[in-house]
Protein backbone atom coordinates (compact mmCIF):
# COMPACT_ATOMS: atom_id res chain seq x y z
CA UNK A 1 0.00 0.00 0.00
CA UNK A 2 2.79 2.42 0.91
CA UNK A 3 4.63 1.61 -2.31
CA UNK A 4 1.44 2.19 -4.32
CA UNK A 5 0.93 5.64 -2.70
CA UNK A 6 4.49 6.66 -3.58
CA UNK A 7 4.03 5.61 -7.18
CA UNK A 8 0.86 7.62 -7.46
CA UNK A 9 2.60 10.61 -5.92
CA UNK A 10 5.49 10.34 -8.39
CA UNK A 11 3.02 10.06 -11.27
CA UNK A 12 1.23 13.21 -10.18
CA UNK A 13 4.53 15.08 -9.85
CA UNK A 14 5.61 14.04 -13.32
CA UNK A 15 2.36 15.31 -14.78
CA UNK A 16 2.99 18.79 -13.30
CA UNK A 17 6.67 18.96 -14.22
CA UNK A 18 7.82 21.65 -16.73
CA UNK A 19 7.29 20.91 -20.38
CA UNK A 20 10.36 19.85 -22.32
CA UNK A 21 12.29 22.62 -24.07
CA UNK A 22 10.74 23.63 -27.41
CA UNK A 23 7.26 22.51 -26.51
CA UNK A 24 4.36 25.08 -26.14
CA UNK A 25 1.89 25.12 -23.29
CA UNK A 26 -1.70 25.43 -24.36
CA UNK A 27 -3.16 28.77 -23.11
CA UNK A 28 -6.00 28.70 -20.67
CA UNK A 29 -9.11 29.98 -22.59
CA UNK A 30 -10.63 31.47 -19.44
CA UNK A 31 -7.54 33.57 -18.67
CA UNK A 32 -7.29 34.76 -22.28
CA UNK A 33 -10.93 35.89 -22.29
CA UNK A 34 -10.43 37.82 -19.05
CA UNK A 35 -7.36 39.56 -20.45
CA UNK A 36 -9.20 40.57 -23.61
CA UNK A 37 -12.10 41.98 -21.63
CA UNK A 38 -9.73 44.00 -19.44
CA UNK A 39 -7.83 45.37 -22.47
CA UNK A 40 -11.08 46.34 -24.17
CA UNK A 41 -12.29 48.06 -21.02
CA UNK A 42 -9.02 50.04 -20.79
CA UNK A 43 -9.38 51.04 -24.45
CA UNK A 44 -12.96 52.25 -23.93
CA UNK A 45 -12.02 54.26 -20.82
CA UNK A 46 -8.99 55.83 -22.55
CA UNK A 47 -10.98 56.72 -25.65
CA UNK A 48 -13.76 58.23 -23.52
CA UNK A 49 -11.26 60.36 -21.63
CA UNK A 50 -9.65 61.57 -24.85
CA UNK A 51 -13.03 62.44 -26.36
CA UNK A 52 -14.04 64.29 -23.19
CA UNK A 53 -10.79 66.26 -23.10
CA UNK A 54 -11.14 67.08 -26.80
CA UNK A 55 -14.69 68.31 -26.33
CA UNK A 56 -13.66 70.53 -23.44
CA UNK A 57 -11.36 72.43 -25.78
CA UNK A 58 -13.85 72.76 -28.62
CA UNK A 59 -16.50 75.45 -28.90
CA UNK A 60 -19.26 72.97 -29.69
CA UNK A 61 -19.12 71.52 -26.18
CA UNK A 62 -19.17 74.84 -24.30
CA UNK A 63 -22.84 75.69 -24.98
CA UNK A 64 -23.90 72.26 -23.71
CA UNK A 65 -22.07 72.67 -20.42
CA UNK A 66 -23.17 76.31 -20.14
CA UNK A 67 -26.79 75.33 -20.62
CA UNK A 68 -26.56 72.75 -17.85
CA UNK A 69 -24.75 75.20 -15.57
CA UNK A 70 -27.38 77.86 -16.23
CA UNK A 71 -30.23 75.51 -15.32
CA UNK A 72 -28.43 74.69 -12.10
CA UNK A 73 -28.09 78.39 -11.26
CA UNK A 74 -24.34 78.76 -11.79
CA UNK A 75 -24.54 81.73 -14.19
CA UNK A 76 -23.56 85.06 -12.70
CA UNK A 77 -24.82 87.91 -14.86
CA UNK A 78 -22.67 90.88 -15.79
CA UNK A 79 -23.74 93.99 -17.70
CA UNK A 80 -22.35 96.87 -19.76
CA UNK A 81 -23.98 99.92 -21.35
CA UNK A 82 -22.51 101.61 -24.43
CA UNK A 83 -23.80 104.81 -26.04
CA UNK A 84 -22.84 105.20 -29.69
CA UNK A 85 -22.95 108.94 -30.39
CA UNK A 86 -22.84 108.80 -34.18
CA UNK A 87 -23.00 111.51 -36.78
CA UNK A 88 -26.64 110.90 -37.74
CA UNK A 89 -28.06 109.56 -34.48
CA UNK A 90 -27.37 108.25 -31.00
CA UNK A 91 -27.85 104.64 -29.94
CA UNK A 92 -27.77 102.91 -26.60
CA UNK A 93 -26.88 99.23 -26.32
CA UNK A 94 -27.25 97.44 -23.00
CA UNK A 95 -25.57 94.03 -22.91
CA UNK A 96 -26.13 91.10 -20.56
CA UNK A 97 -23.37 88.48 -20.40
CA UNK A 98 -22.42 85.52 -18.28
CA UNK A 99 -19.01 83.87 -18.04
CA UNK A 100 -18.59 80.45 -19.61
CA UNK A 101 -18.54 77.67 -17.05
CA UNK A 102 -15.51 75.91 -18.54
CA UNK A 103 -13.21 78.73 -19.67
CA UNK A 104 -14.60 81.95 -18.18
CA UNK A 105 -15.12 83.64 -21.54
CA UNK A 106 -17.98 86.12 -21.87
CA UNK A 107 -21.14 84.70 -23.41
CA UNK A 108 -23.72 87.18 -24.72
CA UNK A 109 -27.24 86.46 -23.47
CA UNK A 110 -29.26 89.58 -24.23
CA UNK A 111 -28.96 92.95 -25.90
CA UNK A 112 -31.12 96.07 -25.81
CA UNK A 113 -30.87 98.43 -28.78
CA UNK A 114 -32.59 101.84 -28.88
CA UNK A 115 -31.79 104.87 -30.99
CA UNK A 116 -32.74 108.50 -31.47
CA UNK A 117 -32.20 111.16 -34.12
CA UNK A 118 -30.53 113.54 -34.80
CA UNK A 119 -27.00 112.89 -33.58
CA UNK A 120 -25.19 114.86 -30.87
CA UNK A 121 -23.40 116.98 -33.46
CA UNK A 122 -26.76 118.57 -34.36
CA UNK A 123 -26.70 120.19 -30.91
CA UNK A 124 -23.27 121.76 -31.33
CA UNK A 125 -24.46 125.08 -29.89
CA UNK A 126 -26.97 123.55 -27.45
CA UNK A 127 -25.05 120.96 -25.40
CA UNK A 128 -27.72 120.67 -22.68
CA UNK A 129 -30.30 119.68 -25.29
CA UNK A 130 -27.90 117.13 -26.71
CA UNK A 131 -27.33 115.58 -23.27
CA UNK A 132 -31.11 115.41 -22.79
CA UNK A 133 -31.39 113.05 -25.77
CA UNK A 134 -28.79 110.79 -24.17
CA UNK A 135 -30.64 110.84 -20.84
CA UNK A 136 -33.75 109.41 -22.54
CA UNK A 137 -31.67 106.55 -23.93
CA UNK A 138 -30.18 105.83 -20.49
CA UNK A 139 -33.67 105.40 -19.09
CA UNK A 140 -34.20 102.62 -21.61
CA UNK A 141 -31.04 100.87 -20.38
CA UNK A 142 -32.04 101.21 -16.75
CA UNK A 143 -35.32 99.47 -17.50
CA UNK A 144 -33.56 96.21 -18.44
CA UNK A 145 -30.70 96.14 -15.90
CA UNK A 146 -31.48 95.31 -12.24
CA UNK A 147 -30.97 98.40 -10.11
CA UNK A 148 -28.78 96.45 -7.73
CA UNK A 149 -26.35 95.93 -10.62
CA UNK A 150 -26.10 99.58 -11.75
CA UNK A 151 -23.13 100.44 -9.54
CA UNK A 152 -21.15 97.55 -11.04
CA UNK A 153 -22.23 98.15 -14.64
CA UNK A 154 -19.75 100.19 -16.72
CA UNK A 155 -21.31 102.96 -18.79
CA UNK A 156 -19.46 104.62 -21.67
CA UNK A 157 -20.26 107.07 -24.43
CA UNK A 158 -18.07 107.02 -27.49
CA UNK A 159 -18.57 109.74 -30.07
CA UNK A 160 -17.54 109.04 -33.65
CA UNK A 161 -16.95 111.09 -36.78
CA UNK A 162 -19.81 113.51 -36.16
CA UNK A 163 -18.02 115.10 -33.20
CA UNK A 164 -14.59 114.72 -34.79
CA UNK A 165 -15.75 117.09 -37.52
CA UNK A 166 -16.99 119.79 -35.11
CA UNK A 167 -14.94 122.68 -33.78
CA UNK A 168 -12.99 121.54 -30.69
CA UNK A 169 -14.87 123.86 -28.33
CA UNK A 170 -18.24 122.65 -29.64
CA UNK A 171 -17.29 118.99 -29.26
CA UNK A 172 -15.94 119.54 -25.75
CA UNK A 173 -19.12 121.34 -24.69
CA UNK A 174 -21.22 118.35 -25.71
CA UNK A 175 -18.88 115.87 -24.05
CA UNK A 176 -18.85 117.80 -20.77
CA UNK A 177 -22.64 117.94 -20.69
CA UNK A 178 -22.70 114.16 -21.09
CA UNK A 179 -20.05 113.70 -18.37
CA UNK A 180 -22.19 115.65 -15.93
CA UNK A 181 -25.15 113.46 -16.85
CA UNK A 182 -23.20 110.24 -16.40
CA UNK A 183 -22.02 111.19 -12.90
CA UNK A 184 -25.64 111.25 -11.79
CA UNK A 185 -26.65 108.07 -13.64
CA UNK A 186 -25.90 105.52 -10.92
CA UNK A 187 -23.79 103.45 -13.31
CA UNK A 188 -20.06 102.77 -13.00
CA UNK A 189 -18.15 105.62 -14.71
CA UNK A 190 -14.66 107.11 -14.70
CA UNK A 191 -12.74 109.96 -16.30
CA UNK A 192 -12.66 108.17 -19.68
CA UNK A 193 -16.30 107.13 -19.83
CA UNK A 194 -17.22 109.96 -22.22
CA UNK A 195 -14.87 110.69 -25.10
CA UNK A 196 -14.40 110.88 -28.83
CA UNK A 197 -13.42 107.41 -29.96
CA UNK A 198 -10.36 106.93 -32.09
CA UNK A 199 -11.19 105.65 -35.55
CA UNK A 200 -8.82 102.72 -35.01
CA UNK A 201 -10.86 101.47 -32.05
CA UNK A 202 -14.05 101.87 -34.06
CA UNK A 203 -12.70 99.61 -36.79
CA UNK A 204 -11.27 97.00 -34.42
CA UNK A 205 -14.42 96.80 -32.30
CA UNK A 206 -16.59 96.40 -35.42
CA UNK A 207 -14.34 93.61 -36.70
CA UNK A 208 -14.46 91.91 -33.29
CA UNK A 209 -18.27 92.14 -33.17
CA UNK A 210 -18.80 90.50 -36.56
CA UNK A 211 -16.33 87.68 -35.97
CA UNK A 212 -17.56 87.15 -32.40
CA UNK A 213 -21.15 86.73 -33.56
CA UNK A 214 -20.12 84.51 -36.48
CA UNK A 215 -18.04 82.32 -34.15
CA UNK A 216 -14.83 82.88 -36.10
CA UNK A 217 -12.52 84.40 -33.50
CA UNK A 218 -10.89 81.06 -32.69
CA UNK A 219 -10.10 80.21 -36.29
CA UNK A 220 -7.76 81.42 -39.01
CA UNK A 221 -10.56 82.32 -41.41
CA UNK A 222 -11.83 85.53 -39.87
CA UNK A 223 -13.90 87.81 -42.10
CA UNK A 224 -13.15 91.39 -43.12
CA UNK A 225 -15.42 94.09 -41.72
CA UNK A 226 -16.57 97.12 -43.73
CA UNK A 227 -18.41 99.74 -41.71
CA UNK A 228 -19.87 102.76 -43.50
CA UNK A 229 -20.97 105.56 -41.21
CA UNK A 230 -22.04 109.11 -41.82
CA UNK A 231 -18.70 110.85 -41.31
CA UNK A 232 -16.17 108.08 -41.90
CA UNK A 233 -15.74 104.51 -43.08
CA UNK A 234 -13.65 101.73 -41.54
CA UNK A 235 -11.91 98.74 -43.12
CA UNK A 236 -10.56 96.00 -40.87
CA UNK A 237 -9.17 92.55 -41.68
CA UNK A 238 -6.43 90.11 -40.71
CA UNK A 239 -3.90 90.07 -43.60
CA UNK A 240 -2.84 86.61 -44.67
CA UNK A 241 0.80 87.69 -45.09
CA UNK A 242 1.75 91.03 -43.55
CA UNK A 243 5.28 90.89 -44.99
CA UNK A 244 3.90 91.36 -48.52
CA UNK A 245 2.24 94.65 -47.63
CA UNK A 246 4.78 96.95 -45.93
CA UNK A 247 2.41 99.90 -46.39
CA UNK A 248 0.26 98.35 -43.64
CA UNK A 249 3.06 98.62 -41.06
CA UNK A 250 1.67 101.67 -39.28
CA UNK A 251 -1.89 100.35 -39.35
CA UNK A 252 -1.39 96.91 -37.79
CA UNK A 253 -2.71 96.10 -34.32
CA UNK A 254 -2.74 93.05 -32.08
CA UNK A 255 -6.32 92.28 -31.11
CA UNK A 256 -6.90 89.97 -28.14
CA UNK A 257 -9.35 87.16 -28.77
CA UNK A 258 -10.37 84.40 -26.36
CA UNK A 259 -7.00 82.77 -25.76
CA UNK A 260 -4.61 84.47 -28.18
CA UNK A 261 -4.07 87.50 -30.41
CA UNK A 262 -4.84 88.29 -34.04
CA UNK A 263 -2.83 90.79 -36.11
CA UNK A 264 -5.29 93.01 -37.96
CA UNK A 265 -5.09 95.94 -40.36
CA UNK A 266 -7.54 98.72 -39.64
CA UNK A 267 -8.00 102.25 -40.82
CA UNK A 268 -10.74 104.81 -40.42
CA UNK A 269 -11.05 107.08 -43.44
CA UNK A 270 -12.36 110.35 -42.04
CA UNK A 271 -14.41 112.28 -44.57
CA UNK A 272 -15.33 109.12 -46.50
CA UNK A 273 -18.61 108.60 -44.69
CA UNK A 274 -21.87 108.74 -46.61
CA UNK A 275 -23.06 112.10 -45.24
CA UNK A 276 -19.58 113.62 -45.43
CA UNK A 277 -19.33 112.70 -49.12
CA UNK A 278 -22.76 114.11 -49.81
CA UNK A 279 -21.66 117.38 -48.20
CA UNK A 280 -18.37 117.47 -50.11
CA UNK A 281 -20.09 116.86 -53.45
CA UNK A 282 -23.02 119.22 -52.87
CA UNK A 283 -20.77 122.09 -51.76
CA UNK A 284 -18.18 121.57 -54.48
CA UNK A 285 -17.10 124.96 -55.84
CA UNK A 286 -19.62 127.04 -53.89
CA UNK A 287 -18.78 129.87 -51.46
CA UNK A 288 -18.61 128.97 -47.78
CA UNK A 289 -21.88 129.60 -45.99
CA UNK A 290 -24.10 129.18 -49.04
CA UNK A 291 -27.16 127.13 -48.10
CA UNK A 292 -28.98 126.82 -51.44
CA UNK A 293 -27.08 124.28 -53.49
CA UNK A 294 -27.34 122.81 -56.99
CA UNK A 295 -25.79 119.40 -57.67
CA UNK A 296 -25.06 117.30 -60.73
CA UNK A 297 -25.58 114.17 -58.57
CA UNK A 298 -29.26 114.97 -57.95
CA UNK A 299 -32.06 114.50 -60.49
CA UNK A 300 -33.20 117.77 -62.13
CA UNK A 301 -36.78 117.22 -60.99
CA UNK A 302 -35.67 117.48 -57.34
CA UNK A 303 -36.16 121.00 -55.98
CA UNK A 304 -34.99 122.39 -52.63
CA UNK A 305 -34.75 119.11 -50.75
CA UNK A 306 -33.53 119.49 -47.16
CA UNK A 307 -30.11 118.04 -46.35
CA UNK A 308 -28.76 118.16 -42.78
CA UNK A 309 -25.09 117.81 -42.05
CA UNK A 310 -24.12 118.21 -38.43
CA UNK A 311 -25.63 121.46 -37.19
CA UNK A 312 -26.03 122.84 -40.74
CA UNK A 313 -29.03 122.71 -43.05
CA UNK A 314 -28.98 123.00 -46.84
CA UNK A 315 -31.56 123.09 -49.61
CA UNK A 316 -30.44 120.97 -52.57
CA UNK A 317 -31.73 121.15 -56.15
CA UNK A 318 -30.86 118.87 -59.05
CA UNK A 319 -28.75 120.35 -61.85
CA UNK A 320 -29.83 120.28 -65.48
CA UNK A 321 -27.61 118.29 -67.83
CA UNK A 322 -27.57 117.38 -71.55
CA UNK A 323 -28.77 113.83 -70.87
CA UNK A 324 -31.94 114.96 -69.10
CA UNK A 325 -35.14 115.69 -71.03
CA UNK A 326 -38.59 116.77 -69.93
CA UNK A 327 -39.88 113.26 -70.64
CA UNK A 328 -36.92 111.47 -69.06
CA UNK A 329 -35.11 113.53 -66.41
CA UNK A 330 -32.00 111.77 -65.20
CA UNK A 331 -28.58 112.34 -63.67
CA UNK A 332 -25.50 112.34 -65.88
CA UNK A 333 -23.94 109.34 -64.19
CA UNK A 334 -20.42 109.79 -65.57
CA UNK A 335 -20.33 113.43 -64.53
CA UNK A 336 -21.54 112.56 -61.03
CA UNK A 337 -19.12 109.62 -60.68
CA UNK A 338 -16.19 111.82 -61.75
CA UNK A 339 -16.99 114.32 -59.00
CA UNK A 340 -17.39 111.57 -56.42
CA UNK A 341 -14.00 110.12 -57.40
CA UNK A 342 -12.44 113.55 -56.99
CA UNK A 343 -13.75 113.85 -53.44
CA UNK A 344 -13.41 110.26 -52.23
CA UNK A 345 -10.29 108.62 -53.64
CA UNK A 346 -7.76 111.06 -52.13
CA UNK A 347 -9.07 110.20 -48.64
CA UNK A 348 -8.35 106.47 -49.00
CA UNK A 349 -4.74 106.15 -47.92
CA UNK A 350 -3.42 103.55 -47.56
CA UNK A 351 -5.53 101.61 -50.00
CA UNK A 352 -6.49 98.18 -48.58
CA UNK A 353 -5.02 96.31 -51.54
CA UNK A 354 -5.35 92.79 -50.06
CA UNK A 355 -8.93 93.17 -48.87
CA UNK A 356 -10.04 91.19 -51.94
CA UNK A 357 -8.40 88.04 -50.51
CA UNK A 358 -10.96 87.83 -47.72
CA UNK A 359 -14.58 86.99 -47.17
CA UNK A 360 -16.23 90.39 -46.65
CA UNK A 361 -18.99 91.41 -44.28
CA UNK A 362 -20.45 94.89 -44.72
CA UNK A 363 -22.97 96.74 -42.59
CA UNK A 364 -24.39 100.14 -41.55
CA UNK A 365 -25.09 102.26 -44.66
CA UNK A 366 -23.93 99.44 -46.95
CA UNK A 367 -26.82 97.36 -45.63
CA UNK A 368 -29.33 100.21 -45.47
CA UNK A 369 -28.90 101.31 -49.07
CA UNK A 370 -28.99 97.74 -50.34
CA UNK A 371 -32.29 97.14 -48.56
CA UNK A 372 -33.80 100.41 -49.74
CA UNK A 373 -33.01 99.75 -53.40
CA UNK A 374 -33.88 96.06 -53.53
CA UNK A 375 -30.34 94.66 -53.75
CA UNK A 376 -31.13 92.45 -50.78
CA UNK A 377 -34.58 90.98 -50.28
CA UNK A 378 -36.38 91.49 -47.00
CA UNK A 379 -38.18 88.60 -45.38
CA UNK A 380 -41.84 88.83 -44.41
CA UNK A 381 -42.04 88.09 -40.69
CA UNK A 382 -45.77 88.14 -40.13
CA UNK A 383 -49.02 88.96 -41.89
CA UNK A 384 -52.02 90.12 -39.90
CA UNK A 385 -55.47 90.64 -41.42
CA UNK A 386 -58.29 92.57 -39.81
CA UNK A 387 -61.40 94.29 -41.11
CA UNK A 388 -59.70 97.54 -42.01
CA UNK A 389 -56.07 96.85 -42.70
CA UNK A 390 -53.72 94.26 -44.05
CA UNK A 391 -50.64 94.63 -41.87
CA UNK A 392 -47.38 93.19 -43.17
CA UNK A 393 -44.48 93.11 -40.75
CA UNK A 394 -41.18 92.61 -42.52
CA UNK A 395 -37.92 91.76 -40.90
CA UNK A 396 -34.74 92.63 -42.83
CA UNK A 397 -32.39 91.69 -40.01
CA UNK A 398 -31.12 88.52 -41.63
CA UNK A 399 -29.38 90.54 -44.32
CA UNK A 400 -28.30 88.83 -47.47
CA UNK A 401 -25.61 88.63 -50.12
CA UNK A 402 -24.92 90.74 -53.17
CA UNK A 403 -21.87 91.71 -55.23
CA UNK A 404 -19.89 94.86 -55.95
CA UNK A 405 -21.14 94.63 -59.54
CA UNK A 406 -24.75 94.70 -58.37
CA UNK A 407 -24.09 97.94 -56.51
CA UNK A 408 -22.56 99.43 -59.67
CA UNK A 409 -25.45 98.32 -61.88
CA UNK A 410 -28.08 99.52 -59.44
CA UNK A 411 -26.38 102.90 -59.05
CA UNK A 412 -26.66 103.51 -62.80
CA UNK A 413 -30.30 102.43 -62.78
CA UNK A 414 -31.20 104.68 -59.84
CA UNK A 415 -29.46 107.68 -61.38
CA UNK A 416 -31.52 107.17 -64.52
CA UNK A 417 -34.79 107.18 -62.58
CA UNK A 418 -36.85 110.22 -61.57
CA UNK A 419 -37.48 109.61 -57.88
CA UNK A 420 -38.34 112.46 -55.54
CA UNK A 421 -38.99 110.04 -52.65
CA UNK A 422 -35.30 109.10 -52.55
CA UNK A 423 -33.72 112.33 -53.84
CA UNK A 424 -30.16 111.47 -52.73
CA UNK A 425 -30.07 107.77 -53.57
CA UNK A 426 -28.19 108.40 -56.81
CA UNK A 427 -25.23 110.02 -55.08
CA UNK A 428 -25.28 107.47 -52.25
CA UNK A 429 -25.09 104.43 -54.55
CA UNK A 430 -22.57 106.13 -56.84
CA UNK A 431 -20.36 106.79 -53.84
CA UNK A 432 -20.66 103.22 -52.55
CA UNK A 433 -19.83 101.84 -56.02
CA UNK A 434 -16.75 104.06 -56.43
CA UNK A 435 -15.64 103.26 -52.88
CA UNK A 436 -15.84 99.49 -53.31
CA UNK A 437 -14.49 99.13 -56.83
CA UNK A 438 -11.94 101.93 -57.18
CA UNK A 439 -11.23 102.81 -53.58
CA UNK A 440 -10.93 99.29 -52.16
CA UNK A 441 -9.90 97.58 -55.40
CA UNK A 442 -12.69 94.97 -55.38
CA UNK A 443 -13.74 93.30 -58.62
CA UNK A 444 -17.40 93.50 -59.70
CA UNK A 445 -17.90 89.79 -59.02
CA UNK A 446 -16.69 90.10 -55.41
CA UNK A 447 -19.42 88.85 -53.05
CA UNK A 448 -20.51 91.00 -50.12
CA UNK A 449 -22.38 89.62 -47.13
CA UNK A 450 -24.59 92.39 -45.78
CA UNK A 451 -25.75 92.36 -42.19
CA UNK A 452 -27.81 94.37 -39.79
CA UNK A 453 -28.03 91.68 -37.14
CA UNK A 454 -26.53 88.24 -36.55
CA UNK A 455 -28.48 85.82 -34.34
CA UNK A 456 -30.63 88.73 -33.23
CA UNK A 457 -27.70 90.91 -32.16
CA UNK A 458 -26.99 94.30 -33.69
CA UNK A 459 -23.87 94.69 -35.81
CA UNK A 460 -22.14 97.55 -34.07
CA UNK A 461 -18.73 98.39 -32.69
CA UNK A 462 -20.51 98.72 -29.32
CA UNK A 463 -20.44 94.97 -28.64
CA UNK A 464 -16.68 94.80 -29.20
CA UNK A 465 -16.28 97.84 -26.96
CA UNK A 466 -18.36 96.29 -24.17
CA UNK A 467 -16.43 93.02 -24.39
CA UNK A 468 -13.14 94.91 -24.21
CA UNK A 469 -14.24 96.88 -21.12
CA UNK A 470 -15.44 93.83 -19.21
CA UNK A 471 -12.43 91.64 -20.03
CA UNK A 472 -10.04 94.48 -19.17
CA UNK A 473 -11.73 94.90 -15.79
CA UNK A 474 -11.47 91.17 -15.07
CA UNK A 475 -7.80 91.04 -16.05
CA UNK A 476 -6.97 94.06 -13.89
CA UNK A 477 -8.59 92.59 -10.78
CA UNK A 478 -6.21 90.93 -8.32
Amino acid sequence: MRVEYQLLQQQDTSERSPAPPGSRRKPNPKIVANNLRFSFLCLVVSASMLIFLFLIYTDSFHPIVDSIAGKLGYHEKTYAVVVDAGSTGSRVLAFEFHRGYLDGRLVLDYELFKHSKPGLSAFADRPADGAATIEKLLQEAKAVIPEAKWKDTPLVLKATAGLRLLKPEQAEGLLQACRDLFKQSGFLVNDHSVEIMDGTDEGIFSWFTVNFLLGKLNGRNTVAALDLGGGSTQVTFAPKDVSQTPLYKDFMHKVPTFNSYVDVFTNSYLGAGLMAVRHAVFTNGVPEGQKNLVSECVNPIVKNKLFRYGAEQFNVTGKDNPRATAENPEVDYEQCAALVRKKVLPTLKPKPVTLKQHEISAFSYFFDRAIETGLVDVSVKDISLDRSNLMIYWDPIQGGETTVGNFITRSREVCAEANTDQPFMCIDLTFISVLLEEGYGLKPKTPLKLYKKIDGHEISWALGCAYNILTSRKNSQP
